[in-house]
């Protein structure tokens, strides 16, 4: 497995949440004032989502898991191999299902949902966890089979 590429879209997806954290309004109303600060949010939890779906392409992709039908067939071949938990997969369609709202019908997105969504990032860390913990896993199996 390329870790090599994962670890790097793991670290650009820490990038986003970084900017989001610093932008991220602490109130609804301080959200609705300013309409930069929206389409700042909205685009970089856009973004931030289509990362981790690139993230478990890789993985789907490296471990050669098949191929998915769709995102969410994607997300269950993660669920099944053990790479991340029954949780994580129903998460990810919500983040996938939000991701398509805010692509396909960018002016109709209504604040709250934005900003209900901005309050979950934490879910993007306990991904990114559960890659790691996988990739670590892995990495020790390896060197158990090969020891030098």
């Amino acid at each position: 497995m390329d870790e090599k590429r994962i670890l790097s879209k793991i670290d650009e997806l820490e990038s986003y949440l970084k900017e989001l954290e610093k932008i991220r309004p602490s109130a609804l109303e301080e959200y609705e004032r300013s309409i930069k600060d929206r389409r700042a949010c909205e685009r970089l939890l856009q973004i931030s989502i289509e990362t981790v779906i690139d993230i478990a392409n890789l993985i789907v992709s490296e471990l050669r898991l098949g191929i998915p039908s769709d995102e969410d067939a994607l997300f269950s071949k993660l669920k099944q191999n053990e790479i991340i938990s029954k949780e994580m997969a129903i998460t990810l369609g919500e983040m996938k299902g939000f991701r398509n709202i805010l692509v396909h019908k960018y002016g109709e997105v209504k604040d709250e949902i934005v900003f209900e969504n901005l309050a979950r990032l934490e879910d993007f860390t306990k991904f990114k966890e559960e890659v790691l913990e996988y990739i670590s896993g892995k990495t020790l199996n390896w060197k158990k089979q090969n020891p030098l």
